[in-house]
């Protein structure tokens, strides 16, 4: 299981979700189906571009900003039961920052991370906010963590215990740093040794280092006595000690660009190896200082393998969706596919389960509902006016979609 943040209630406190794996409470009731004419709690205008994922706490909605061009970077706060906005606070500006030279990212790609009194909020190298939740009061920040992003940030924070965790994997710089959280300071920066050797999966050179960068956002495990951090970068993934920082093992391929977050189940760390040839590994950890896992895959799955969206799994059951719009369901024991059919529209946002239920959305705005079962079904196609690249989250019945300009309450009905 992953690492819970210090929630009270039933929100959304990370990036993909409660427990970080996108799955939610089967008691919240989620909506099958709405419309902008129908089902729809609100609708708020967010102006920028950003593709976070919104934070749910106590009756509050949290979500980082930016505008197109990155030159101001700020935290909006949503009142959950009106759609009020209640605070709207820049916290960086930035003269010159890098283009982005990618149409799929934002410079407010990164989710906040939230537990009771404080959310953090982060924009990679170009700072990390620590905030009241009750006042928006900035309690620390930081803006010395070096990382040349080039195409923009997009790994999330995550809490664990006492510490912040940040990913920072760019053209430069690759590590992982754990923060105080109480504080800002560094309690642990663990780099990255991974051997570069600047070329894509063909065997040809890649220009300016995108092979040395990845957007992932990390995943905590609790084996009986060590959390292990489970992060996907560039040409390798690491298990790292989360409360010392130490590698514990590794495991090497030729992908880069790595954007879908891994995930762990039935004794395996599930590993999506990136741009190139997008390939799912299933890789037998533990919590134990094991070196170098390559070639120890229990099954490797080539096919229809997304390059950005992370997967969800139900059960034996795994289920992802292409950057093209072809959803798969594996068979988690072999990594066999069981059944692929397609979907119109692309896809970037990563999806998530509730009480037997995947909801897919896509680039264009629509939101696939697929039953989470080894024949496919659909059970319902939900169209609204913009599409969404942040993935959805939810909270005690409600789904909250953030649109290229909105974000909606959907309660379906």
């Amino acid at each position: 299981m992953g690492a819970l943040p210090g929630s009270s209630d039933a929100g959304w406190p990370e990036f993909r979700g409660p427990s970080q794996d996108g799955q939610t409470p089967e008691t919240w009731g989620l909506p099958l189906e709405w419309s902008e004419s129908a089902g729809i709690a609100w609708k708020t205008p967010v102006p920028g571009k950003a593709w976070s994922t919104p934070v749910i706490h106590e009756g509050k909605v949290w979500m980082s900003n930016a505008t197109e061009d990155g030159k101001e970077m700020s935290v909006i706060c949503i009142d959950e039961p009106s759609g009020d906005i209640l605070h709207n606070k820049l916290l960086f500006t930035n003269a010159n920052p890098e283009p982005l030279g990618n149409a799929v990212n934002s410079y407010g790609s990164p989710s906040p991370a939230i537990e009771d009194g404080r959310v953090y909020i982060h924009f990679g190298s170009y700072g990390t906010a620590c905030l009241d939740t009750n006042t928006a009061e900035v309690l620390w920040e930081r803006r010395d963590l070096p990382c040349r992003h080039y195409r923009g940030p997009g790994s999330s924070v995550v809490i664990y215990k006492e510490l912040l965790i940040l990913t920072m994997d760019g053209v430069d710089v690759q590590y992982l740093a754990a923060l105080d959280k109480k504080t800002g300071k560094t309690v642990w920066k663990t780099d990255r040794t991974t051997e570069w050797d600047d070329l894509g999966p063909d065997g040809k050179p890649i220009s300016e280092g995108d092979v040395r960068k990845a957007y992932t956002t990390p995943f905590v495990v609790t084996f009986a006595a060590k959390s292990v951090i489970i992060s996907t970068g560039a040409k390798a993934t690491y298990g790292y000690d989360a409360d010392s920082g130490k590698a514990l093992w590794n495991v090497t391929y030729k992908g880069f660009s790595n954007a879908a977050s891994p995930l762990f189940a039935d004794g395996m760390a599930i590993i999506n190896t990136g741009y190139g040839k997008a390939t799912l590994l299933a890789i037998p950890v533990i919590g134990e200082s094991r070196g170098d896992l390559t070639g120890t895959a229990k099954w490797e799955a080539t096919k229809r393998v997304p390059q950005r969206s992370s997967p969800v799994i139900v059960g034996d059951l795994l289920f992802m969706v292409a950057d093209n719009g072809v959803i798969t369901c594996l068979d988690l024991k072999t990594g066999e596919a069981i059944w692929s059919e397609r979907v119109k529209g692309s896809f970037s946002g990563s999806p998530i389960h509730h009480n037997g239920r995947i909801y897919f959305c896509s680039e264009q705005g629509e939101t696939y509902v697929v039953a989470a079962k080894a024949e496919y079904e659909l059970l319902s196609t939900n169209i609204l006016d913009e599409g969404m690249l942040a993935s959805p989250a939810a909270s005690d019945g409600a789904l909250f979609l953030r649109t290229t300009g909105h974000l909606y309450k959907v309660t379906g009905g």
